[in-house]
């Protein structure tokens, strides 16, 4: 077989400890161990240097690959980062040393593709992205746990409230934790059009308030305080970070059910450059909006969408469910249209997976999104859709003329 790299490096990354196996020549090689500190990955890259190590790869080991990278980098020295479902080795001859050794073997025979990497800027918004979608996530399980005392209490707030993290639900929940039960009195803490509901307010604010139970909302109001607080502070740093993706944030930003936040999210994972990618197909593979491809004996044995990126892949799911509720858009037709045959959740995917295809070309091309229109599909292939609605009404036994 081939050998591409004369001198490559495989390393095995644990919590503690890394496993080097070093290729030098046909049948010679040399493993070592080292430390996961700083000084020890130091030590890994001028061993690298003083063999003339043309490239290294290693395994996307949780968060372990990060600080080894990163030094790599810094140090100018090549090295890929690889799926590890892509390189299982031989089952029951598995060991830290054999799996460095495999991993060198298949870098010096080309057997690898690198996943994507992107630069140190974006791995940094990346970052700070996921963070906040993070602390945005707990902000919500805080508030259900706060409806949940309320049920506890028997207050039925969130019954006449649409959102009780809104001015007068904060309000009314502030009131309580001060030790105010009256319902009549709590109702006077509406704001805006919740002025309107006074009496169903005072309906569903008697209960039963005990000490322990306001001692847990005031906690959990700290809390989700503390929350947005940090949010909005992620979130001027965020704007600080993508002041050079103006113009990408504003075309994302046309797309239905994209907005400004999302748009964020996904510049943070794709980047702004397409160059990467091969083509759209790649681009929905890569994302893990794509049926998998597993086939044996000429018969298609599973045809779910593959593990790929899952933050894009939340964020377009969340976005197309935006799109759908628009009813003059491209997607809500797109939507119907599978998910008359094929169900909500497959057409979800769908719509997700059209989006990705939009983003491709609008980040690629730097043009605007072009709404193609609910009436797309009608107006497509019209005879064939003349031809199809005939053929139904032919079925229900009615006769058919055309002038």
């Amino acid at each position: 077989m081939e050998i591409l790299y004369k001198r490559c490096c495989g390393i095995d990354v644990h919590k503690n400890m890394l496993i080097a196996c070093v290729f030098m020549g046909v049948r010679k090689k040399e493993i070592r161990q080292f430390g996961t500190m700083t000084d020890d990955i130091l030590q890994l890259t001028k061993w690298l240097n003083e063999v003339d190590c043309e490239m290294a790869a290693m395994e996307s080991t949780g968060n372990y690959w990060k600080p080894v990278y990163n030094i790599f980098e810094d140090e100018e020295i090549p090295i890929m980062i690889v799926n590890a479902q892509h390189i299982k080795g031989v089952p029951g001859r598995k060991t830290d040393v054999k799996d460095a050794e495999w991993i060198a073997d298949l870098v010096r025979h080309g057997l690898v593709k690198a996943s994507f990497i992107p630069n140190r800027e974006q791995r940094e918004l990346r970052e700070i992205t996921r963070y906040r979608q993070e602390l945005i996530e707990e902000r919500a399980r805080e508030l259900n746990r706060i409806q949940g005392v309320l049920e506890g209490c028997n207050l039925k707030l969130g019954s006449v409230l649409t959102d009780i993290s809104g001015k007068s639900g904060i309000a009314i929940l502030r009131a309580i934790v001060s030790g105010e039960t009256d319902p009549v009195i709590l109702s006077k803490f509406a704001k805006g059009k919740a002025k309107n509901k006074l009496a169903e307010l005072q309906r569903a604010l008697k209960g039963s308030i005990h000490p322990h139970q306001q001692l847990m909302l005031k906690h959990q109001l700290e809390h989700i305080e503390t929350l947005s607080r940090i949010i909005e502070d992620l979130d001027s740093d965020i704007d600080e970070k993508t002041e050079s993706m103006k113009k990408q944030i504003q075309l994302l930003d046309e797309i239905p059910g994209i907005g400004r936040k999302s748009a964020e999210r996904l510049l943070a994972e794709i980047g702004t450059e397409m160059e990467q990618f091969k083509n759209q197909s790649h681009f929905s593979s890569w994302a893990g909006l794509v049926p998998e491809c597993k086939e044996s004996a000429g018969k298609k044995m599973s045809t779910r969408i593959r593990k790929g990126n899952k933050h894009v892949k939340s964020v377009l799911v969340e976005c197309a469910r935006s799109a759908i509720r628009n009813k003059k858009s491209y997607f809500y037709s797109r939507y119907q249209r599978i998910a008359a045959r094929r169900g909500g959740n497959r057409a979800l995917i769908a719509v997700a997976h059209s989006m990705l295809t939009a983003i491709y070309h609008v980040l690629k091309d730097l043009q605007p999104y072009k709404e193609l229109g609910c009436d797309y599909y009608s107006t497509y292939n019209r005879e064939k859709s003349i031809q199809r609605n005939i053929r139904s009404l032919e079925r229900m036994g009615v006769t058919v003329v055309i002038k």
